[in-house]
Parts: structure tokens; C-alpha cells; sequence
């Protein structure tokens, strides 16, 4: 724990129960309403509520803690200001209890932070500082003006009152829903929300399963409580960038082993299917990190085959970044394996595409991309509308069958990132095309910097970048690279440091741009 995550030594260090019952949260906190999600509990055949956090005043559940902590610093303490570091949510959650107490807040958040909540954080007094690209670069940079300047830090989630604080929560669901519930799931960042809500329900309701919800490409607490001890990231993704965190809290770790039942991974795909399943059901936009417990709920329910099961999933928060909703949009489909995207080839003569129509039935086509491929036959880049996983499976099967080879493209991030935004582009002096896919983090200038760090000897024959208001920017980049030089490539690549993949043999491009 940070060395200012003092405790009250009246109150023993694991008796969570007390300090959460005598948690002071509400001075600035409502107590959120559980809401019943009808339409997603019809079509998954369960009993699913929604926490609502992301109706507190700051939209996020990170005000608990952080008023908890602070209301029980010394008048000392508080006369000196605070300061923390935050992706946001905290942030704002500091900056509010600091503007109803009335002390100074200096905020540290990755430059990265979707300026939503970078305003809002100004809005409310707090002084914003942007620093870094991981929360962990923030904190460093935090840790140092704490100790230049004097002030008391607060911590977003590894000190006991912000762990008592969030655990509010947990004591909310208990008396909302006095009736048996088979499993909690909460988001997991740092682990402090996950850690209050498991401190105090496996101590009144030990029956009910604590599952936590990590993305894929932040999961920090599944890789240490599977090693029993905490392990360090190297890299995290950012889409729910409130839950982008490298190395977990020593407090939460402990209690999440003592208390938590299991940890489950989501993609970024069923993240977004999650925050259309909320707004389908209550008209509100979760952000990612808000909708992590949600598309937790699903997949545990969809691996234990379960019916009439009652989950509890805490809607954490709705600070979402307006740019990114296209991207939610776009992968919503897709995470709900609802929408299929193949490549179909057809001949090229009078009547072939009614005929390859008339394969799809009823199913609507959602998107549809040709080119003249050649006086034979062309390509298709198509979406179509599907019910489950295997109707894609099957779809295929059937195209095959009637002479017009399809290829399912449905989990090709190039296809679905790039060139359903390219199709019909040849270059046919293209020669030594090369093409890679890069990552980077998206954040005002980052193009022009992956630009310059990108010059060299070889011809760009290829260039796609789309903002789709998400975590990392995606490019994709075709270079004409003899032979002979394939390996001063190699270590241009590697000096350019960007992370990335070869993509030359990609179905996709060799159909719609080789």
C-alpha cells in the first residue's frame, strides 16, 4: 500500500465489515438504484440487475472511496491539499470531495485520459495535470509532486478507507435485493471496487459467488491470483481505459485472494455488446470500463449454460468519450455474434449477384462492398445479419455448396479495422508489397508522430488509418520491399518501435487490394 494509506488502529485490518458499515460515502454519494435489465434478461433467460454507479454525480462508483478517505484525514492533512492519480474516474471523484470540503486537489492522469473527464475534472476545481501514457507513468509523476509539495495522496484503490468506501456498494445490493443472488461481477482495474464489494458480501451472503471482469489485454489480477502473487504488466490496452492498470493494489490483491471466486476475461468486441445491452434496457451509455461486469455476466452465464440464475452486474461507469461510440457501434454486432462479414467470390456475368442474393434467405445484409475484380469473377466484402456463431459457419457451408466461395472474416481485426474502409483498391505495380498492420496510442498527434517515426528508403504503395475514437490507432501500410532487403526491413521495423503485424498473407488483402 501507499505509505499514506493510514487506518484507523481502533478498527482490526481485516474487519472490512465495520469500516464499510461506517464508511462515509453519502455526504456526496446516492445510493444507486439496482435496477432490473428486462429486455436482456428475457433473451439470456435469467434474472440480471444492473448496480447503477453510473448514476452517481461524478457517473462513476470511484466517489466512495475517494470522499471515504478523505473525510477521515486530519484537518492537517486536508490543509495541505490532495493529490491522486487517475484515468478519470477517480479523478473526479477527488476533485468533488475536495470542492465540497474545500481543500486544494492536484489530479495526474495519463495523457491518453478521453478529455471528458479531463474537463470535468477541471470543472470542479480540481487542477489537472496530464502526464504519461499508463496510469503507472501518472502515478510515478504523482508520487514526486507529493513529495515536493507536501500534499496527502489518494489513492484509487490500495488503501483500506477506498476499499471500505467502494464496498458500500456491496452493502447497497445486500439489503436492494434481500433474496438469494447466485453471483456478483465487478469490474477489476487496481481491484478496489472488487475487493470492498467481496469484503462485505461473502461476510452477510457467502453463498453468492464474487466473480471480477477484466478485458483481455488488461488483466492483471486473473494473471496474479492464477501465480498467487501480484504480477507486473507490460503492456495494457486502453478501450476501457478506466480499467487499464498494470499492477494491482497489494491490499486488493490480498483480500481478492481471500474473498473472490474467480476472474473472467472479456475482448473488447463483448465489451461493446455490453454497453448496447444497458442502453437497450435503460437508454444510458456506459463507458467500456462500466460495461466490463455486464459482458463478464454474459459469459459466465453462456459457459454454465444457465437458466433462471440471478446476477447482480455493477454498472461502474458512464464517462464515456463521445468519439469512441462509432467504434461500440461498429463491434456491438459482433460481440453479440450477430453480424457476420465474409468474403464471397462470384462470377462475374449478368444475374450473379441476385444470385448469390437469393442464398441469403431472409438475412438482412448490413453491409456490401464490390469491385470489378476481372472479366471472370469478383469480390465481395459483404456483412450479413446472423443469429448465432454457427449460422456464419453454416452460411459458408451453403455459398460453397452453390459454386461461390465465401470466406468468414468475422474475427480478422484487418478486415473488420481496414479494408471493409478499402475494398476495391489494386495497385498492379504494386511490386514487393509488404503490408503490416500497427498499433499506437490514439491520442491528439499521434499520426503525425507514428508519420515521422515511419520515413524511409522504401515506397509506401498502401496507407489506411481511421480514427475510430478507441484505444490504440490503427493503421495499415503496404511498403515495397525487394528481396534483397528484406533484412535492413526487418530492422527498420524494429527501430521504429510500434507495435505490429505482417499481414501479406491475409485473405482479405489478397482479395480486395493484392
Amino acid at each position: 500500500m501507499h505509505p499514506s494509506a493510514t487506518s484507523n488502529s481502533a478498527v482490526p485490518d481485516d474487519d472490512y465489515l465495520v469500516r464499510i458499515l461506517n464508511a462515509r460515502v453519502y455526504d456526496v454519494a446516492i445510493e444507486s438504484p439496482l435496477d432490473f435489465a428486462a429486455n436482456l434478461s428475457h433473451r439470456l433467460d435469467n434474472r440480471i440487475y444492473l448496480k447503477r454507479e453510473d448514476m452517481q454525480p461524478v457517473f462513476s462508483f470511484k466517489l466512495r472511496g475517494a470522499y471515504n478517505k478523505m473525510a477521515k484525514l486530519s484537518p492537517e492533512q486536508l490543509a495541505r491539499g490532495v493529490i491522486c492519480a487517475s484515468a478519470g474516474n477517480h479523478a473526479q471523484g477527488v476533485a468533488l470531495s475536495a470542492q465540497k470540503m474545500g481543500v486544494r486537489a492536484v489530479i495526474v492522469m495519463p495523457t491518453t485520459t478521453p478529455a471528458i473527464k479531463v474537463d470535468a475534472v477541471r470543472a470542479r476545481g480540481g487542477e489537472a495535470v496530464l502526464f504519461g501514457e499508463s496510469y503507472d507513468e501518472a502515478y510515478t509523476h504523482a508520487l514526486a509532486l507529493e513529495a515536493r509539495e507536501g500534499m496527502t495522496f489518494v489513492h484509487p484503490y490500495d488503501d483500506p478507507d477506498v476499499i471500505a468506501g467502494q464496498g458500500t456498494i456491496g452493502m447497497e445490493i445486500a439489503h436492494q435485493y434481500p433474496g438469494h443472488i447466485d453471483a456478483i461481477f465487478c469490474c477489476v482495474g487496481g481491484g478496489g471496487l472488487l475487493a470492498g464489494v467481496a469484503a462485505y458480501i461473502k461476510r452477510v451472503r457467502p453463498q453468492t459467488k464474487l466473480i471480477g471482469v477484466e478485458a483481455v489485454d488488461a488483466n492483471a489480477m486473473a494473471q496474479s491470483l492464477a501465480k498467487g502473487e501480484r504480477v507486473r504488466l507490460t503492456h495494457v490496452g486502453l478501450f476501457a481505459d478506466g480499467a487499464a492498470v498494470k499492477l494491482v493494489g497489494e491490499e486488493t490483491f490480498r483480500l481478492c485472494q481471500k474473498y473472490v471466486d474467480e476472474i473472467i476475461c472479456v475482448d473488447n468486441e463483448a465489451i461493446c455488446a455490453a454497453i448496447k445491452d444497458v442502453f437497450e434496457d435503460t437508454r444510458s451509455i456506459l463507458e467500456p470500463a462500466g460495461a466490463l461486469a455486464l459482458a463478464g455476466a454474459k459469459a459466465w452465464l453462456a459457459r454454465e449454460g444457465a437458466q433462471g440464475r440471478t446476477v447482480v452486474a455493477v454498472a461502474s461507469g458512464a464517462n464515456m468519450n463521445f468519439d469512441r461510440l462509432r467504434f461500440v457501434a461498429e463491434r456491438a454486432e459482433m460481440g453479440e455474434q450477430r453480424e457476420a462479414v465474409l468474403a464471397v467470390t462470384i462470377p462475374e456475368e449478368p444475374g450473379s449477384f441476385k444470385s448469390f442474393c437469393a442464398q441469403l434467405g431472409g438475412r438482412n445484409i448490413t453491409e456490401f462492398n464490390y469491385r470489378l475484380s476481372d472479366e471472370k469473377q469478383a469480390h465481395i466484402f459483404v456483412g450479413v445479419a446472423i443469429q448465432t456463431r454457427s449460422d456464419a459457419t453454416r452460411l459458408v457451408e451453403q455459398l460453397a455448396s452453390q459454386g461461390l466461395p465465401a470466406i468468414d472474416l468475422t474475427d480478422d481485426e484487418m478486415a473488420k479495422s481496414h479494408v471493409r474502409y478499402m475494398v476495391g483498391g489494386r495497385a498492379q505495380t504494386a511490386d514487393n508489397e509488404h503490408i503490416y498492420r500497427f498499433m499506437f496510442p490514439e491520442r491528439p498527434g499521434a499520426l503525425l508522430k507514428f508519420l515521422e517515426n515511419l520515413q524511409s528508403n522504401w515506397n509506401i504503395s498502401l496507407f489506411h488509418y481511421r480514427n475510430h475514437g478507441a484505444d490504440f490507432g490503427r493503421v495499415l501500410v503496404g511498403m515495397q520491399v525487394p528481396p534483397q532487403e528484406w533484412v535492413d526491413f526487418e530492422a527498420f521495423l524494429q527501430r521504429v518501435g510500434y507495435d505490429c503485424v505482417e499481414e501479406t498473407n491475409n485473405p482479405a488483402y489478397k482479395l480486395f487490394l493484392g
